[in-house]
This record gives C-alpha cells, sequence and structure tokens, in this order.
C-alpha cells in the first residue's frame, strides 16, 4: 500500500483528499502545519507528499528543506499545493526540490493524476 502525507492547515481540504486518497488505497497520514509534519516524518516514509505553503508554525517552504536533509526520505515525491500562484513562489518551489506545484482552487481529480504520475 502507497503512503502518502497531507499537510494542509484548511480542514476541508485534508477531508477531501485524505477521503479520495483512501479511496484509492493509499495509508492517509495528516498534518496541520510543517511542525506536525516533520514530527511524522521521524516514524513514517510516504511515497509522496502534499504539501501546502501557507501555514502555521513552519511553512512549506521551510517543510521541503527540512525534508531534503533526511536521507531516508529521499525517495519521497513533494507535491506544494498552494494558494501561492506568483511566478516567483513556483519557481522557488521548484528550486527547493519539489516534483510538482499545484495551486488553489484545485481540481481532486488532477491532484490524484499528479500523484498517480509521480509514483509511476
Amino acid at each position: 500500500m502507497k503512503k502518502i502525507l497531507i499537510v494542509d492547515d484548511e480542514p476541508n481540504i485534508v477531508m477531501s483528499l485524505e477521503y479520495t486518497f483512501k479511496k484509492n488505497n493509499f495509508e492517509v497520514f495528516i498534518a496541520r502545519d510543517g511542525q506536525e509534519a516533520l514530527d511524522i516524518l521521524k516514524n513514517q516514509f510516504p511515497d509522496i507528499i502534499i504539501l501546502d505553503i501557507m501555514m502555521p508554525l513552519v511553512d512549506g517552504f521551510e517543510t521541503l528543506e527540512q525534508i531534503k536533509k533526511n536521507e531516508q526520505l529521499n525517495h519521497c515525491k513533494v507535491i506544494f499545493l498552494s494558494a501561492k500562484n506568483k511566478e516567483s513562489d513556483i519557481e522557488k518551489g521548484m528550486a527547493l526540490g519539489a516534483d510538482a506545484y499545484l495551486t488553489k482552487p484545485f481540481s481532486i481529480k488532477k491532484v490524484v493524476e499528479q500523484v498517480n504520475d509521480l509514483l509511476e
């Protein structure tokens, strides 16, 4: 079973993504901010991480930097899912090592397609 970590502070987004990925036979982990995500990643090594940028405590950019420093997470694919849709934000996200960058509002179908493409 593939593992996915969803990191977002908006409950509606978390619930819809969690439901969708459980239905698609993923083991789903949830974090509501970057710090919670980093805590989960000490014990869990998901195949893919969906990461918001604007969150309390530790933002998505900082979270990704920490993920990239952890050799046990080298196999992890990271998709930014953010309302930050400026070209400079997207470039920064990709430069930090994200595998994809999707903007909100988003289509669940597109997110699932992107996840499946990255895991092939």
